[in-house]
């Protein structure tokens, strides 16, 4: 799974493939988390926006109060959920950042690790949403993260997004056949453990 990322300067990097950003600044988020407003891309008959969606999306079949908002969304059974099936076909989007966190379990230790891409470019999960609430999307791990995590976000390059936001291309096909970026990735300060920790010191390799 993916539950924390970070993003900074998203208008700044964004600014060539939306039209417009909608109650988006420049922030710099290094510990984003669920439940907190994010910015992520979508699709427009006029073109693409940035905006600001909360992650977790609750299903809206749920009629329980407490039910706990999904975060993040299998690709090999998007297809399947009904809590996924209709979003992937008609309400996708793509979500800005500059890396993402993940935790290797041995025994009873967890240690934090950050994964950016080889080439330093910026990452772009591909997402699906409802209403104000989105969730990311996730698959196997590759070769590598996989001594880390079994899964990984589906991340997409910016080459691709525009595809993958068109809704007449078949999403979770796609997805599975689309290129995707190779990763590094390196061991960080378990500082990052805490949500409310936020500032650049949290990506510095140890």
């Amino acid at each position: 799974m993916c539950g924390r990322y970070v993003v900074t300067s998203p208008v700044s990097k964004t600014k060539k493939i939306v039209k417009s950003a909608i109650k988006v600044q420049d922030i710099e988020n290094y510990n984003a988390h669920p439940y907190q407003n994010l910015p992520v891309i979508k699709k427009y008959s006029n073109g693409n926006t940035l905006e600001n969606l909360k992650w977790g999306m609750i299903p809206s079949w749920s009629k329980n109060k407490d039910f706990k908002p999904l975060i993040n969304a299998r690709l090999e059974t998007i297809n399947e959920k009904i809590s996924f099936k209709k979003l992937i076909k008609l309400s996708r989007c793509v979500v800005i950042a500059d890396g993402f966190y993940e935790w290797k379990r041995e025994e009873k230790n967890k240690t934090p690790y950050y994964f950016l891409r080889k080439d330093k470019k910026n990452i772009y999960f591909a997402g699906i949403y409802q209403n104000n609430e989105f969730c990311l999307i996730t698959e196997k791990a590759s070769e590598n993260v996989n001594e880390i995590h079994h899964r990984q976000p589906v991340i997409l390059n910016e080459t691709d997004i525009n595809k993958y936001l068109n809704i007449e291309i078949e999403g979770s096909i796609f997805l599975k056949d689309c290129k995707k970026p190779s990763l590094d990735f390196y061991e960080i300060a378990k500082d990052v453990n805490k949500p409310t920790n936020n500032n650049i010191s949290l990506i510095q390799k140890i």
